[in-house]
C-alpha cells in the first residue's frame, strides 16, 4: 500500500530545484520534467521516483520476458530504462561496438518515493512507509539551501569519435545501400565524448534543460551512471486503450530575428526530403502499431507538422491505435522496439547497416526512459539530445545522428548534426 499525501506549493520552480537536490543522496532517480508542455504531451507537469524497493537489472537475452514478469508481479508504478540494444532481443543482431558507458542494456526500479506535480499541486505516494515519514521529507526538501548546493562543472574538451572526412565516406557507403535497394532510410549516428572527465550531473542537466526546455527532459541516475537529457521526442505512450507514438523526422535552426525564425519554419515544412523521412517513419510506426492494434483502429491523427523548441524546429507526426484491454503492456513496446525514427526502414536491414557503419556502441542513446502506472499505462520518450555520464569510468558521451534517404547530401548532414549538438556541447564546454 502507498500512503498519500497532497500539498500546495507555492514557488514551483524552486520547489523542483530543491527536489532534485534532495534526490542526490539516493542511488537510484528518476525524474521527468514536461517544462510546461504537459497540457500538449503529459497527464503531470513533472514526476520524481527515488529509492528502489524491487529493481530488475539485465543484459538483451530474456529481457522482455523479464520485464514482462516484473511489470506484471510489481502491479505499481516502475521506472526505468531499455537501450536501443535490446534490439538484439527482438532480431538476429548483436552490438559490437565501442562503449565506453557501460550502462546494462534493460534497467527499472520499484520506487519507495514518488512525487507528482501538476500546476500548484505536490501529491507524494509513498510505498511501505507512514505519514511521518513523508512529512519529515518534506521538511527536508523545503529547508535545502539552494546557494549552498550549487556545484560548478569545469569546462571540458569534446572529441569526436567519427571526423568529418570519415563521417561523410560513411554516409556515402550508406547512399550505396539506399541505390541499391537494401533499405529506403536509415538513422545514422555518431559520438562526441570526452575521457578522464568529472562533471556534476546536476548542474549539468540543469543547464542543458534551461537552454532547451523540452517535453521530455530526463534526470537519470542509476548508482554511478547518469543520463541528463533535454529530448523533444516521444517514443510511445499507453493511456487506456489508445497508443500514441510521436516520431521525430525533420529538424531546422532556430533564428533570433521573428521573420527569420518564422522562414525557417516554412522552409522545414515545406522541405520535400525532410517531409519524405518523416512519411517513411511513420509509415514504418503504423506498421509496428498495428501488430498490438485492434484490426482498422491505426490511425495517423498529425502528419508532419512544426513544433518550435528553445534550440530548434521539429517536425513530428502523431500515429495513434487502440488496443484491446487484455494487451500486454510489454508486449506493445515489444513490437515496436527500437522506435522506427532511430533506426530507419527496412528496419531490421537499417539496424545491420548501422552496426556495421557506426563506431560507438548505442546503448542508452536511442533508447528510452519512462515509466509504468499500476493499471498498465505507460509514458516513454526517445533519448536523444541527451549527455550519458559514467561517473566510474571518468567517461562523458553525446550522440547526435540523422536520417539519411535517396536525397541526402552528407555536407548537409554533418551540417544537420552540429545543429542538434549545439545544447550539449554549449554546457559541457561552457
Amino acid at each position: 500500500m502507498r500512503a498519500e499525501q497532497n500539498c500546495h506549493i507555492k514557488d514551483i520552480q524552486q520547489f523542483k530545484e530543491k527536489l532534485l537536490v534532495w534526490s542526490q543522496q539516493f542511488e537510484d532517480v528518476v525524474w521527468l520534467d514536461s517544462n510546461n508542455y504537459s497540457q500538449q504531451y503529459s497527464q503531470y507537469d513533472a514526476v520524481l521516483a527515488v529509492d528502489a524497493f524491487t529493481s530488475l537489472k539485465t543484459d538483451y537475452i530474456n529481457a522482455f520476458k523479464e520485464l514482462k514478469d516484473y511489470q506484471t508481479q510489481s502491479k505499481d508504478w516502475i521506472f526505468g530504462y531499455l537501450t536501443y540494444d535490446l534490439k538484439n532481443a527482438v532480431e538476429p543482431l548483436d552490438s559490437n561496438n565501442f562503449d565506453g558507458l557501460g550502462f546494462s542494456d534493460l534497467y527499472f526500479f520499484q520506487p519507495k518515493r514518488l512525487f507528482f506535480l501538476k500546476g500548484n499541486t505536490l501529491e507524494m505516494k509513498y510505498l511501505n512507509m507512514v505519514d511521518d515519514e513523508i512529512q519529515t521529507d518534506l521538511e527536508d526538501i523545503n529547508n535545502i539551501n539552494l546557494a549552498q548546493n550549487r556545484s560548478k562543472s569545469d569546462p571540458i574538451k569534446i572529441k569526436l569519435r567519427i571526423h568529418k572526412d570519415a563521417y561523410q565516406e560513411k554516409v556515402n557507403t550508406m547512399l550505396s545501400h539506399i541505390h541499391r535497394g537494401d533499405i529506403y532510410e536509415a538513422n545514422f549516428c555518431q559520438e562526441f565524448y570526452a575521457e578522464d572527465t568529472e562533471i556534476q550531473p546536476l548542474e549539468i542537466y540543469n543547464k542543458l534543460n534551461s537552454i532547451s526546455n523540452p517535453p521530455f527532459a530526463t534526470f537519470l541516475k542509476c548508482n554511478d551512471k547518469y543520463v541528463l537529457s533535454a529530448s523533444p521526442e516521444r517514443y510511445l505512450k499507453k493511456d487506456g486503450d489508445v497508443v500514441i507514438s510521436q516520431p521525430i523526422k525533420g529538424t531546422a535552426k532556430r533564428a533570433v530575428n521573428p521573420e527569420e525564425d518564422e522562414l525557417l519554419k516554412k522552409e522545414l515544412l515545406e522541405n520535400e526530403k525532410e517531409r519524405s523521412e518523416n512519411i517513411m517513419i511513420v509509415d514504418l510506426v503504423r506498421n509496428d502499431l498495428s501488430k498490438t492494434a485492434i484490426k482498422g483502429s491505426v490511425e495517423v491523427e498529425e502528419l508532419c507538422k512544426i513544433y518550435t523548441f528553445d534550440q530548434v524546429h521539429q517536425m513530428i507526426s502523431t500515429v495513434k491505435s487502440h488496443v484491446k484491454p487484455e494487451t500486454h503492456p510489454v508486449d506493445i513496446i515489444e513490437t515496436t522496439f527500437p522506435m522506427g525514427s532511430m533506426t530507419g526502414a527496412p528496419k531490421f536491414s537499417a539496424m545491420k547497416i548501422i552496426e556495421s557503419l557506426e563506431e560507438s556502441k548505442r546503448g542508452l542513446y536511442s533508447g528510452t526512459v519512462g515509466y509504468f502506472s499500476p493499471t498498465g499505462n505507460f509514458d516513454f520518450n526517445v533519448v536523444i539530445r541527451s549527455i550519458l555520464y559514467n561517473a566510474t569510468e571518468k567517461y562523458v558521451s553525446y550522440s547526435v545522428g540523422g536520417a539519411i534517404t535517396a536525397k541526402s547530401d552528407p555536407h548537409k548532414e554533418y551540417e544537420e548534426c552540429l545543429v542538434k549538438a549545439k545544447a550539449m556541447r554549449q554546457v559541457l564546454e561552457d
